[in-house]
């Protein structure tokens, strides 16, 4: 009697642990589905304005993007055309300043070193103005040289197989005839420093040629081609006009 009373017992309390264990966790589960339904209603409940995230947002953030962009791109553009006129600028300004130091030097060298008149008929006029006999009389004798000077550097003239006088002075003859029959007549800015030019360039050639082509004729012409060039650079005439100067009326 006793026995069946405790078993009783201990199965009572066991139902009544079972009982109280499911009823903690319908408990818990109860719990955890009313947390998971207020935070779907919390989410639900938060609304964003259309403008920010909806696609007049994304419009106006596009469109805001792209200007900043540009403006971006217009600034780098500037800055951009800034420093290249600055380095062009300051290029174009070193080669006039490269320039007209080489100008003074070459003026100065074919004045102290070119034929020239001094004494008292420095102080003159130069008496071989353009339309006078003395004008024409360098002329004629400017272009023969060239004339007879070729001939001569291509050995037509006194020819020889070997090295001679008349041929070295042939290769010659644009420096030593040509270049002081111009440069003696009354010739305008752009001519004359075509020729203080050439009085300075043309024994260059002559004495750096030769150690690469071994030929008058072909020194005489590179001497011809170089009065050419320096003349066209220069714009002097027959390439270019002078620039007509007006005398001032004496007093």
């Amino acid at each position: 009697m006793t026995t069946t009373f405790t078993t009783t017992l201990r199965r009572g309390s066991s139902l009544r642990g079972v009982s109280s264990s499911s009823n903690c966790c319908k408990n818990d589960a109860l719990a955890l589905k009313a947390l998971t339904g207020k935070r779907r209603s919390a989410s639900s409940s938060i609304s964003f304005p259309r403008n920010h995230f909806g696609e007049g947002g994304r419009k106006k953030q596009s469109s805001f993007v792209l200007k900043a962009t540009n403006e971006d791109n217009e600034n780098a553009t500037l800055a951009t055309g800034e420093r290249d006129s600055t380095t062009s600028s300051s290029a174009s300004a070193s080669t006039s300043s490269f320039d007209k130091n080489l100008n003074k030097f070459v003026k100065k060298t074919a004045t102290t070193f070119a034929p020239s008149s001094s004494g008292d008929a420095k102080k003159k006029k130069n008496p071989a103005q353009k339309g006078t006999v003395l004008y024409q009389v360098f002329e004629v004798q400017a272009y023969l040289a060239i004339l007879i000077g070729g001939l001569l550097a291509f050995n037509v003239i006194y020819p020889s197989e070997e090295p001679t006088i008349a041929r070295l002075m042939g290769m010659w003859s644009v420096w030593m005839f040509t270049v002081p029959s111009l440069r003696a007549r009354d010739c305008g800015a752009k001519e004359k420093d075509a020729l203080n030019v050439l009085f300075i360039a043309i024994p260059l050639i002559n004495v750096l040629i030769p150690f690469v082509w071994k030929s008058f004729a072909g020194v005489f012409t590179a001497d011809v081609l170089l009065m050419l060039g320096v003349y066209y650079s220069k714009n002097a005439p027959p390439f270019g006009e002078e620039e007509l100067t007006v005398a001032e009326p004496s007093e």
